[in-house]
């Protein structure tokens, strides 16, 4: 009897300790940040068909525009993007640019972005009332939030200009007068690069194969940024059951094992996007950021687009209209995305696929594959 007790005292020690690890590991993922999924083989992703690799023409462009928010001091920054991508990208297809500021761009930055390209070059000045902070917003609360951020070291903690931006390129930049003619845009920042020649057209690719969203990199968000967005997106998404997409990409942003309670942190990161100017017209994402707006979660707290145009995406889309870009090699500090393989030589990339970021710790990319495990 002493020994069969002793061993039952084992074995219910052995137990004990695996709950302990696992109940470990859960509650130290929600209270201080994502738990990174076991590596495991990533599923054959879909290549560009070949019919979108073309030199394109007017005859051949998608209804699109390149979207660049800049600040006139920000032109050296817009200079090296812009140069970077003319010669992998749009010397080649000639797709429209449209500039948007908060302050009128000066005639050095006009004349110095149409000395760089062939294209067709439109300037916007944002309407005050999208990007400046709204008045109903409570100051005093905005304000302590702000500096307990900045006491806590939260990039951009402090900045009220960045929360400005953030809330824009959440809920304003499809409204713009200059992007109504456009169905698709792409994102570009200042002070970005792009490492491989571009010969597919993604707008193109965007409209024939019915995407949505198109990304280059994954990543977790700060959580002291976002400490009751995913409350108010439940909120939502119980307020609003049907205008949740069927087969939608929410898989990619909550724990397996805790249902929807939990986000994982998960997002696109948005200063790379290619993707369809309709989805954020629709009723149902303008519905979800009016919500989302009127909690004062821009300023009480600082939401960014990202998560907000991820978690978007991922319920008003279906998971197979979000696209992972790999052929497009982009950095932006301090991540980077190369190809690997055959879209490496095919892009003539100048970067190292080893550097990548898509398998470095950080990189959430491997939620997204397991959607389509």
């Amino acid at each position: 009897m002493p020994r069969r007790r002793s061993i039952y005292a084992v074995g219910m020690l052995a137990i004990v300790l695996v709950l302990v690890v696992w109940y470990r590991d859960l509650f130290k993922s929600l209270l201080q940040g994502p738990l990174i999924p076991i590596s495991e083989p990533t599923p054959p992703r879909k290549s560009i068909p070949e019919k979108y690799y073309t030199v394109g023409n007017a005859s051949q462009r998608a209804s699109a525009a390149i979207v660049i928010l800049a600040r006139n001091r920000e032109l050296p920054d817009v200079i090296h993007s812009l140069t970077q991508f003319e010669d992998k990208f749009n010397a080649r297809f000639q797709y429209p640019y449209v500039f948007l500021n908060e302050e009128p761009f000066t005639e050095v930055f006009k004349r110095s972005i149409h000395a760089l390209t062939s294209a067709s070059v439109h300037f916007g000045l944002i309407p005050r009332e999208d990007w400046f902070q709204p008045e109903w917003i409570d100051e005093e609360r905005a304000s302590a939030a702000r500096k307990r951020m900045k006491a806590d070291g939260v990039l951009y903690g402090d900045s009220i200009s960045y929360r400005n931006m953030c809330r824009f390129q959440s809920g304003f930049f499809f409204r713009h007068e200059l992007l109504k003619p456009y169905k698709y845009y792409w994102r570009v920042e200042p002070d970005v690069q792009f490492s491989c020649d571009i010969e597919f057209d993604p707008f193109l690719f965007m409209q024939g194969e019915d995407k949505q969203y198109g990304f280059t990199m994954a990543l977790y968000e700060y959580k002291k940024t976002i400490q009751t967005l995913w409350l108010h997106v439940q909120r939502f998404m119980e307020s609003n059951p049907t205008l949740i997409s069927p087969d939608n990409a929410l898989g990619m942003l909550t724990y397996p094992r805790t249902g929807t309670a939990f986000y994982n942190l998960c997002h696109f990161w948005s200063n790379f996007e290619i993707a369809s100017l309709d989805l954020w017209r629709s009723g149902a994402y303008m519905k979800f950021f009016e919500y989302l707006d009127s909690t004062g979660g821009f300023y009480y707290e600082r939401w960014g687009d990202a998560p907000i145009h991820t978690i978007g995406a991922a319920l008003f889309a279906r998971k197979d209209q979000i696209h992972f870009f790999d052929e497009i090699g982009y950095a932006h500090r301090p991540y980077e995305h190369c190809p690997h393989g055959s879209a490496h030589a095919r892009g003539q990339c100048g970067c190292d696929p080893a550097q990548s970021f898509d398998a470095k710790e950080g990189s959430c990319l491997e939620w997204y594959d397991g959607l389509f495990a």
